[in-house]
């Protein structure tokens, strides 16, 4: 963490807290970032190597905690998601960037920037913000589901395919009826035992012909529960009594964006989406505040979400010099 000093963007003015809580003095960071993920952490990385003074908090509760192993980020293919937050922490922190741990319950505009609030009532102001607070993930009511999902149940053939090749796999139907189509049709290239089960979800003759043409088996009828003893699967059950054999299980579940302070700083929003709305490099309509990762782009693996990151960074750092720049002409010219 740099000191106060006349440098790039480090002031340091008194920032009092709401409800009768004790002021405190913080710095004023150039950019604080909200979530510490693969976007947040990949962003803290560039700022702070441009000597941007950052601070990062993080609620602690990554999305994709539950899996054993993450892939398709090259050089870093089959670590264990903790392994690689950790890693990149250490990166943002060896190079000055602080991570704080929280929970953030407002922001609002102040002196030209921002100040955040958490929830222990702490205070912190900032010039700029990026919010990189993911999505959670909604899963089935299904008895035995939660306790698998990562392990066993998955979303992402991309991101666990490969793992359970040549394997029974069962394709539960859901409410994003394309996703599950897609994952059954991707699924279909690592075995040739693979099964979707409707669930109630509707299929038109075209899509169970194309489906059934390709080798993948459709079943219909409604899921009853997993079956299988701790940290095993053995099959699904569905509601009749059968019991399809699987080794793993797939799922889509609905995916909700963590989009709340977005919305609060009055972000737009896509109408047919209800994404809130950033460009290439994550800019929002809110001037000052970026998002990146699964809060905007929900299928956003872990290495895009990290690509992500680094492009708003980037451009948080040209905005924050156009600013440096017009107030030293403003100082000059007085």
């Amino acid at each position: 963490m740099q000191s106060c000093d006349p440098g790039f963007g480090n002031r340091c003015p008194e920032i009092g807290t709401s409800g009768g809580s004790v002021s405190s003095v913080n710095t004023t960071h150039d950019v604080i970032i909200v979530g510490a993920g693969a976007a947040g952490l990949s962003a803290g990385l560039v700022l702070v190597r441009a000597r941007a003074d950052v601070l990062l908090i993080d609620s602690g509760n990554p999305r994709n905690a539950p899996a054993v192993e993450m892939h398709g980020f090259l050089s870093r293919d089959g670590i264990a998601p903790t392994e690689f937050l950790a890693l990149a922490r250490h990166e943002v922190s060896g190079y000055g960037g602080e991570i704080a741990s929280g929970v953030v319950a407002s922001i609002g505009r102040e002196d030209g920037g921002f100040r955040v609030r958490l929830s222990d009532g702490s205070n912190h102001a900032t010039r700029a913000l990026l919010i990189t607070t993911g999505l959670r993930d909604e899963l089935p009511l299904i008895p035995g589901l939660r306790d698998r999902w990562g392990t066993l149940v998955h979303h992402c053939p991309y991101c666990h395919g490969f793992e359970v090749s040549n394997q029974k796999i069962v394709v539960i139907g859901g409410p994003l009826r394309e996703l599950s189509l897609k994952q059954a049709g991707l699924l279909r290239r690592y075995s040739e035992d693979v099964t979707l089960i409707t669930n109630a979800m509707p299929l038109t003759e075209d899509e169970r012909h194309r489906l059934n043409a390709f080798g993948v088996r459709v079943v219909d009828g409604e899921v009853s529960h997993l079956v299988g003893g701790t940290g095993s699967l053995d099959g699904v059950a569905l509601t009749d009594g059968t019991i399809l054999d699987c080794a793993a299980a797939f799922v889509a579940p609905l995916q909700r964006p963590n989009d709340a302070l977005l919305r609060d700083l009055g972000c737009d929003s896509n109408p047919h989406t209800g994404l809130v709305i950033a460009d290439q490099a994550g800019q929002t309509s809110a001037e000052g505040v970026w998002a990146a990762g699964n809060v905007v782009t929900p299928t956003a693996q872990v290495i895009t979400a990290a690509g992500a990151g680094s492009a708003s960074a980037i451009a948080i750092n040209g905005w924050l010099l156009n600013r440096d720049l017009d107030a030293a002409s403003a100082v000059r010219d007085q």
